[in-house]
C-alpha cells in the first residue's frame, strides 16, 4: 500500500504530504483544488509521460515521492520502498527507487506491478487486448497456470531450436566461406605451436637482453664483494673464533653460526658467478624473440587476450568444423527433436485451450452478475477464445483472447477497447475488477473520477463494488459522489486557498462527523438539516 505521498511544485500544490491507509481511501473537495493533479503526481512517479507546463509557476523543479509498504516485494527494505522522480524545466531529470538511480523504462516496469490508475481515458491493462489472456489464466488459477509453465519450456526451446536451424549457414556460398575462414584460423593456430607460459617466459628473456649491461655489471659487483670481502672477512672471523671456543660454550655456539653463513655465502657466490658467466648478448636470439612475441601479439589480437584463450578458441574452431562438415546429419537431428518438441506443444496447447473454454463461461457468469448489480442490466460480456489452426505457437500456445461486450439488448459484441460511453467503461471495468480481485496481483488500484456519467443507484453500487476491491487491495479514489463518498474508510478533503496572490492546495483526513458534513455538501451542496440526515442515512447505509 501506498503509506505517504510527498508532492512539491505541481500545478497549484506548493508542498503537500498524504498519509493514505489501507482499504478504501476517498477523495472529494473543491473543483480546482487540485484533486486531479494528485493523480498527475501519481502517474507521474508511475514513469508516464508530462508535460513540464505541470511545474508550478515560478519555481524550475517539480518533485513526487512515495513510500509503500510492500513485505512481499524483492526491493523492499524492511517492507519499506521509496520511489521517487523529479523532473527539472531545462529537460534534467531523475528517477530513483530505495535511493538507487534507474531509467524512465525501469521505473515504469517496476511501479506497473505496484499501481494500476484507472481514469475516464486511461488506456489500463484491462483495456488491452494483449492482456486479457492473462486475465483469464489468472482467474483460472493453478489448472492453467501449471500447464503454461510446462507449455513455455517447450515453447523456449521450439524456438531455439527454429533459431539454430535458420543460423545454420542456409547458402551454401555462405557456408563455404565460413568453412574456409575456420580453417584457415585453425591453421594459423596450429602453425604457431603456442605453448602455455611462453610468452612469459619470452618477455623475461627480452627483459634480460634489454638490460644486458645493467646485469652484467651489477651481478660483477655483487661476485666481486662476495668473494674478496664478504668470503674472507668471515674467514678471518672464524680463524678468531676458533682461538676462543674452548673458553666458553657460547663462543662456540657462535662459531658454529658462523661457519654455516661461510658455507651458506659460499653457495651464493658460487651461484652469482656462474650467473655472472651465463650472461651473454646475441643480436640475433634478440631478433627471434621480438619476432615471436609479435606474432604472438598479432595471434592475441585476432583470437584472445592470452595464449590460453588463443588455445580455447581454436577448439571452439575445431568444433565448429566438425559442425559444418556433418552439417547435413546436425540439422537432420534438430529437424527430428522440432518435430517431437511440436507434438508436445500441440498436445499443451490443445489442452490449455479446453481448460479456457471451460473456464471463460464461469468468468462470464460471474462479470454478467456484477454487471447486472451495477445497473448494467442488459449488458453481456463474453471472453472470445481464438484456436489457431496453422499452429503458429506463441507464448500462450495456440489460444488469442479478446473480451467483448454487448452493452444493450440487440446490440453487436464489441471489443471492450471500443467501448465508447465513459460510464459504462467505469461500471465494465469495476465489474472485472471485483470478480478478478482475488487474482489481481497489483497492490494498489486508483480510480480518477470514473464515476463520470453514473448517478444515484448506479453510482451508489459502484461504491460498493470498490469497497469489495478495497478487501483486497489499497483502493484510493477521487470522486464527485456522495454515493461513493459515503462508502470510504477514509475520507480526505482537498481544498485551496491564496496566499500573497498565489493560489495552494491543502488536504485534511476527515473524522466522522466532517465525513458526513462533506458527503451532504456533495449531495446538495448545502448543509441543510435534510442534507445531513441523508448524508447520515448513505454512512451507515454503506
Amino acid at each position: 500500500m501506498i503509506s505517504t505521498l510527498h508532492i512539491k511544485n505541481i500545478g497549484i500544490i506548493d508542498d503537500l504530504s498524504i498519509d493514505l491507509n489501507n482499504g478504501f481511501n476517498v477523495l472529494t473537495g473543491e473543483t480546482g483544488a487540485g484533486k486531479t493533479l494528485i493523480i498527475d503526481s501519481l502517474s507521474l512517479v508511475c514513469g508516464n509521460r508530462f508535460s513540464k507546463e505541470i511545474v508550478r509557476n515560478g519555481e524550475d523543479y517539480c518533485l513526487v515521492e512515495l513510500n509503500m509498504y510492500i513485505p512481499e516485494n524483492e526491493q523492499a527494505i524492511d517492507g519499506n520502498i521509496t520511489v521517487s522522480r523529479e523532473i527539472h524545466t531545462n529537460g534534467r531529470s531523475s528517477c530513483k527507487i530505495n535511493g538507487r538511480l534507474v531509467t524512465v523504462n525501469e521505473l515504469k516496469a517496476f511501479m506497473l506491478k505496484l499501481i494500476d490508475i484507472h481514469g475516464q481515458n486511461d488506456n489500463q491493462a484491462i483495456m488491452s487486448k494483449a492482456e486479457h489472456i492473462n486475465y483469464l489464466d489468472n482467474f483460472i488459477g493453478e489448472k492453467i497456470i501449471n500447464q503454461k509453465e510446462e507449455y513455455y519450456q517447450l515453447y523456449e526451446k521450439y524456438n531455439l531450436i527454429k533459431r539454430e536451424l535458420k543460423e545454420n549457414y542456409g547458402d551454401e556460398k555462405e557456408k563455404q566461406r565460413r568453412l574456409d575462414l575456420l580453417r584457415y584460423q585453425y591453421n594459423e593456430i596450429e602453425n604457431a605451436s603456442l605453448k602455455v607460459g611462453e610468452e612469459e617466459d619470452l618477455e623475461i628473456e627480452r627483459k634480460r637482453m634489454m638490460n644486458y649491461e645493467k646485469i652484467y655489471s651489477c651481478l660483477n659487483e655483487v661476485d666481486t664483494n662476495l668473494s674478496e670481502v664478504v668470503i674472507d672477512g668471515i674467514n678471518s672471523s672464524i680463524r678468531a673464533f676458533e682461538k676462543i671456543e674452548d673458553i666458553d660454550g657460547e663462543y662456540k655456539e657462535k662459531l658454529t653460526l658462523l661457519k654455516n653463513i661461510y658455507y651458506d655465502v659460499q653457495e651464493l657466490s658460487r651461484d652469482v658467478s656462474n650467473m655472472n658467466n651465463e650472461v651473454s648478448f646475441d643480436d640475433e636470439r634478440r631478433d627471434e624473440v621480438e619476432k615471436r612475441l609479435d606474432y604472438i601479439y598479432d595471434l592475441k589480437r585476432k583470437y584472445g587476450n592470452s595464449v590460453n584463450e588463443i588455445l580455447d578458441y581454436q577448439k571452439e574452431v575445431e568444433e565448429e568444423i566438425y559442425k559444418i562438415e556433418n552439417l547435413e546429419e546436425h540439422n537432420n537431428e534438430l529437424k527430428k527433436e522440432l518435430t517431437i518438441l511440436k507434438e508436445k506443444m500441440l498436445e499443451k496447447s490443445r489442452l490449455m485451450n479446453e481448460i479456457r473454454k471451460e473456464n471463460a463461461v464461469v468468468l462470464c457468469n460471474k462479470i454478467n452478475k456484477e454487471l447486472a448489480e451495477l445497473e448494467m442490466k442488459n449488458a453481456k460480456f463474453n471472453v472470445d477464445i481464438q484456436y489457431e489452426e496453422d499452429e503458429n505457437y506463441n507464448e500462450n500456445g495456440l489460444n488469442n483472447v479478446e473480451f467483448l461486450i454487448a452493452t444493450n439488448v440487440g446490440d453487436e459484441e464489441k471489443s471492450l477497447i471500443k467501448i465508447a460511453s465513459g460510464g459504462e467503461i467505469s461500471r465494465i471495468m469495476l465489474a472485472i475488477k471485483t470478480v478478478l480481485a482475488d487474482t489481481d496481483e497489483v497492490p494498489v488500484l486508483i480510480f480518477d473520477e470514473i464515476d463520470t456519467g453514473i448517478s444515484g443507484k448506479a453510482a451508489k453500487c459502484v461504491g460498493e463494488k470498490m469497497k469489495i476491491i478495497s478487501k483486497k487491495h489499497q483502493v484510493i479514489c477521487i470522486t464527485h459522489q456522495a454515493n461513493i463518498a459515503a462508502q470510504g474508510d477514509y475520507n480526505y478533503y482537498i481544498s485551496k486557498k491564496v496566499l500573497d496572490g498565489k493560489t495552494f492546495t491543502n488536504i485534511k483526513q476527515l473524522n466522522e462527523n466532517e465525513t458526513i458534513e462533506e458527503i451532504a455538501r456533495i449531495s446538495s451542496g448545502e448543509l441543510t438539516k435534510n442534507a445531513l440526515e441523508y448524508a447520515k442515512e448513505m454512512r451507515c447505509g454503506a
